[in-house]
Parts: structure tokens; sequence; C-alpha cells
């Protein structure tokens, strides 16, 4: 029995040698107060363990290194508190009360008048002392064995199974010393085996809760992957981009212990927040940031996940990038279906235009036909000319519109080629008044320099200029006003009017296809809705834009910017 305690002994130093280079190595990994007072702590014991075959060797000054030796056993439960501490620190008086009493007992031991060696009876100083050091070292260990047992309810399984082991390792090392207190001078070899069992049992305790192996780490970890796996599927179902963040991120929080967690994209935009509002994810405190390929996970969390849940953090990593895919797809499937039902509705508001704005001077064109052919010999010379007066304004407004629709399909399909060349601004304006219909011309004043030039494309510039005009013309009101200049190497057009404007909740809609204003529809003003669209289409293809703004001190006013060098495809 005597070799097995022996035995035991030895196997002890190793057990706690072992320790002490785990937490050493995760000391020279992360670096942080918690992972430094683990190795302190154990460093310290494996410290003490090899002392015990040195102190058979020491025949002088072996009542000083015993005093050193047991002044090191007074610094363990010490310095197992300041691990516990360095997640959340305690009560000031509590911090105080176990400096003094660790220093105390420091202190006290080396001056003790002498240590009995294992046989000697002991004195009554010394068995003082070893009762102060039993309260010290009971009071501290449970104090540590409360606090992460404690510290790890709410938290992810792995993390809960780590705390509870190190709690069990600090009162199943606190039951060792109190037996070798209690115990006599000169145990049984029944005893130190005993003793020598719990203390290794103890180092198996710290050894799973500092380092537990990964199939070990895998079972705790079941009910979050169970967790995982169930959701997998309902998150590849969810409907919207809002689904995949709220079925995602309070299981990704739950994997961490997180009391917040946000989901952030490639642009650094918040796709998705729990437990925080998405607008104080720049400002909220010091949060870990997980990176990931297209964006991160920023997460809210207490100081142990950092310190016993590295493993969730990389299983963080992969759900979050899996989840920002699952985000992106459902935005980009979101955004499909948008588009199909906006080209649905185009497609709705095509026939309603085809069956409306053309239909109508159809039947008006056909009537004409109809009576002409019918009754044209009784009519007079007036009413024949009536006839093709109104019959030229209902072609010609026909025409138009299947312009205005061939232009809008070869905008679509990029069959707009654009040339440019260099034209005299003025002349081209003068131009395309002779054109437009005299109701229209007959009210503009044009503020354009006689030899402006601008190297535009012919085609696409008399499109937008005559719409504009025809615009102004039919929703605005007279004067109408024409400027062009070339400034900050851009061409700069702009045709005002001095209408009533365009109603502000209908300016968002003004260059969409197919959509009036509801006092045009009102007061029935002719127009398919496709003039400005096509000249903001036309203004694009040639590497500009077109712009509104209210007009001084009434009225609307568009902006025609073209780049002094225009694209060309």
């Amino acid at each position: 029995m005597q070799a097995l305690a022996d035995a035991l002994q030895y196997v002890n130093i190793v057990a706690f040698g072992v320790l002490a280079v785990v937490c050493l190595r995760t000391w020279r990994l992360r670096r942080g107060a918690a992972s430094f007072w683990a190795f302190a702590t154990f460093g310290l014991l494996a410290l003490v363990a090899l002392t015990g075959p040195i102190l058979d060797a020491v025949d002088q000054q072996r009542v000083w290194f015993t005093k050193v030796v047991v002044a090191l056993i007074v610094l363990f439960p010490y310095f197992l508190y300041r691990f516990a501490a360095s997640f959340a620190r305690p009560a000031r008086w509590v911090e105080v009360s176990a400096a003094a009493a660790t220093l105390g007992l420091i202190v006290w031991a080396l001056l003790l008048p002498d240590i009995p060696d294992q046989g000697e009876a002991r004195s009554v100083a010394f068995n003082v002392f070893v009762g102060a050091l039993l309260v010290q070292w009971t009071v501290l260990s449970l104090f540590v064995a409360v606090r992460l047992w404690r510290s790890g309810q709410g938290q992810p399984s792995v993390v809960r199974h780590r705390m509870r082991l190190l709690a069990y390792g600090a009162i199943t090392l606190s039951v060792v010393l109190i037996l070798a207190g209690v115990g006599s001078s000169n145990p049984s070899p029944e005893f130190q085996v005993v003793q020598g069992a719990l203390t290794l049992a103890s180092m198996f305790l710290f050894f799973f809760g500092f380092a537990p192996p990964k199939g070990l780490r895998k079972v705790w970890r079941e009910p979050e992957e169970d967790l995982l796996r169930r959701s997998v599927d309902e998150l590849l179902m969810a409907p919207t981009p809002e689904d995949v963040t709220r079925i995602v991120l309070p299981l990704m929080g739950n994997m961490v212990g997180a009391d917040a967690i946000a989901l952030v994209d490639e642009r650094g935009r918040v796709v998705g927040a729990h437990g925080i509002e998405p607008s104080a994810v720049a400002t909220s405190g010091a949060p870990e940031r997980v990176e990931l390929s297209q964006g991160s996970v920023v997460v809210w969390t207490g100081p142990l996940a950092p310190f016993f849940a590295q493993e969730e953090f990389e299983l963080l990593r992969s759900l979050g990038g899996f989840s920002l895919l699952a985000y992106q797809r459902k935005t980009t499937v979101v955004a499909e279906r948008r588009a199909l039902e906006e080209a649905d509705q185009l497609k709705t508001n095509f026939i309603a235009l085809a069956s409306h704005e053309l239909r109508t001077p159809a039947a008006v064109i056909h009537g004409i036909a109809s009576t002409l052919h019918l009754r044209g010999q009784q009519l007079g010379d007036d009413q024949v000319l009536e006839l093709r007066r109104t019959l030229f304004e209902q072609t010609s407004r026909m025409r138009q519109l299947v312009e205005q629709l061939l232009d809008l399909s070869r905008l679509e399909a990029n069959g707009i080629r654009i040339e440019p060349q260099a034209l005299n601004v003025r002349t081209r304006i003068e131009d395309l008044l002779q054109l437009v219909p005299e109701e229209f011309g007959a009210t503009v004043s044009m503020s354009v320099a006689d030899d402006l030039e601008a190297v535009v494309d012919p085609n696409a510039f008399d499109r937008i200029v005559s719409n504009l005009i025809v615009n102004a013309a039919r929703y605005g009101a007279a004067p109408i006003e024409i400027a062009a200049e070339q400034r900050d190497r851009h061409f700069r057009l702009s045709v005002s009017d001095h209408g009533r404007g365009v109603p502000p909740e209908f300016v968002p809609q003004l260059f969409e296809r197919f959509t009036r204003s509801g006092s045009s529809r009102r007061e029935r003003v002719e127009g398919a809705g496709l003039g400005l669209a096509i000249a903001k289409s036309f203004a694009q293809a040639h590497g500009g834009d077109l712009l509104y703004e209210q007009a001084e001190p009434h009225g609307a006013r568009f902006e025609l910017v073209l780049p002094h060098e225009p694209n060309s495809h």
C-alpha cells in the first residue's frame, strides 16, 4: 500500500506539471488576466509538488525551506481566487479580506519557530496555524467554487460544464488539504492513498475544466448542435431576409452566451440585430468581433465566453458566414420577386395604356375614315377641313406614342447607340422648336450663347430636349425658359416653367414609366407617363443624368447633365 501511495505522489507531480504546461500554453496564446492567474495557480501547485522529493534530500536549512513551501501553499487558494475574480470583480471588502488573510498567513508561516516533520508531534502554535490555514483555504476555495458555479449558469453548455468542473476541482482540493490538516502527523499508507487519489481526481477535474478533450467538448455541445441542425432547414426556408436574422441571431447568441449580437455585411451595414437596436451597434460598448469573409459578427458577451468558448466562436464564424450568405440570397430572391412584380405591373400598365391611349386615336381615325368613305360627297369644304385637321392630330398623337414605346424598348434592350458629335446648341434648339406643336413652342425663351457647342449625340439630345419642352408646356405654365452652358467639365441644359411644379409626394416617382400625378389625371391632360422616363434613360445612356428641382419662385426645373466626354456604345 505504501508503494501505491508513493506512486500516486509521483503521478500527482506529473499531473500538476502537465496542468501547469497547459495553463502556460493558454496564457501565451491569449495573454489575458484569467489565463495569467490560471498559469500562476497551477504553476505554483506544480512547484509545491516538486518540493516533496527535494525536502527528503535537504538536511541543512530544512526548516526555512519548509516554511517557504508552506508560504507557497498559502498562496494557492489566493491565486485561484484571483483567477475567478478576473471574470467579475468582487466587492472591495472581499478583495481586501482575501489579500490580508493570505499575507498574514505567509508572515505567520515564516515566523513559526519550527515545522514538525512527518511523524513528529505537532506543537500547539503549529496546530493553531494549521487551523487558520484550513480556514483561509476552505473559505477561499468555497468562494471560488460558488462563484464559478454561479458564473456558469445561463452560459452555453461547454462553458457551463467547464465552470462546474473547476468548481468541483476547487472543492476536492480543499477536502485534500482538510484531510491533511486534521490527519495525524504519521498517516497510514491507506490514508495517503486516499489523499493521493483525491489529489489526482482534483487535477483531472481542473484539467478537464481548462483543456477538455475534443470528444468531451462535442458531447457537451450536443444541445446547441442539435438546435442548430433543426434550425438550418427553417433558415433555408425563411421567406424574407429579415426572417433569416430573426431565426439565426438568437441561436448564435445562445451559442456564446451573448447578451446581444449583430450581423454586419462587408459594407459595414447592420443587416440584423438581436438584443440591441441596429442603430446602437456602432456606439455600444466594446464587443467581440468575429470577422467573416464578407462581413462580421458583433457579439456583446460576458468575460467567460472568450476564455472558455473559443471553439464556439469558431462555430459562430461558420454559422455567421452561412447566415450572411443566406441573407444575401434571400435579398436577391426578394429583389427578383419585386422586379418580377414590377415587370408584371408594367405589363398591366402597358395593356391599360394600349387600351386607352391607342384606342382613342384609333377610334377617332376609324370614325373619320368611315365618314369620309360613306358620306364624303355630302360634306362641305369646312367639314372636310376639320376632319383632316382632327385626323392629323390623332395620327400625330399615335405616332408619338408608338415612337415613345419603340424608344423605351430599345433603351431597355441597350439597342440605342450613342454617337457624340459637335453641334451648335442654340441652332439645334431652334430647329427643335420648329418641330414641336405650335402651342408648345410659342412661349419658349432661350438663354444660350450663340457660339455654345456641345459634343452630344444628336438623336439623344433631340429626344431629351423635345420631351422636356413638351412636358413643360403640357404640365407647367408660361414662360418656359431654356438655358445651357459648359461648366465643371459638364454640359448643362435646363428647362424651367412657372407652373405649380411637381407635387412633393410625386417627386420619387417622377421618372418612372407609366406614372402620372393625380392632378394630371384629374385634369385629363394628355400623356402616357413615358416622356420623362425616356428622357432620363437617354441621358443615362449618354453617361449623364436628368435631374429635377423646384423652380424659383415656383414651377418645375429639369436639368440635363452630360459629361464633357460622353460614353459611346
